[in-house]
């Protein structure tokens, strides 16, 4: 599998923040380091999934929690969200219709690629 080390660390990034398994120190340090896009999407894959959802108070808190605890974090949300390869990503593919895993595949080899 091509990237296996990068798609498991953005699994693991999407995870934690999703399940609230780390703390949020443990987390800005990944977040920090992170190409932008990448935090872009997956904040903007966990809003789209947990849209209506019983659990999404609690995922987009940890987000926010995570943008407030990090002005770098929420510098690079934004300049995520402005890059040409979100814009392509988010009109060519449909987030409610990608799980978990098929959204990290898609997604880390369109960065790594």
């Amino acid at each position: 599998m091509a990237f296996e080390a990068e798609k498991r660390d953005a699994m693991w990034m999407l995870v934690a923040l999703e399940d609230g398994a780390k703390g949020l120190d443990d987390l800005r340090a990944l977040y920090e380091a992170a190409d932008p896009v990448l935090v872009h999407l997956i904040f903007a894959w966990l809003r789209v999934r947990y849209r209506g959802h019983s659990a999404a108070e609690g995922v987009y808190g940890r987000i926010a929690a995570l943008c407030q605890a990090s002005r770098t974090i929420d510098r690079k949300r934004q300049e995520g969200s402005r890059d040409m390869l979100s814009t392509w990503f988010e009109e060519s593919y449909d987030l409610r219709d990608l799980d978990r895993d098929t959204f990290i595949d898609v997604l880390v080899d369109k960065l790594e690629g």
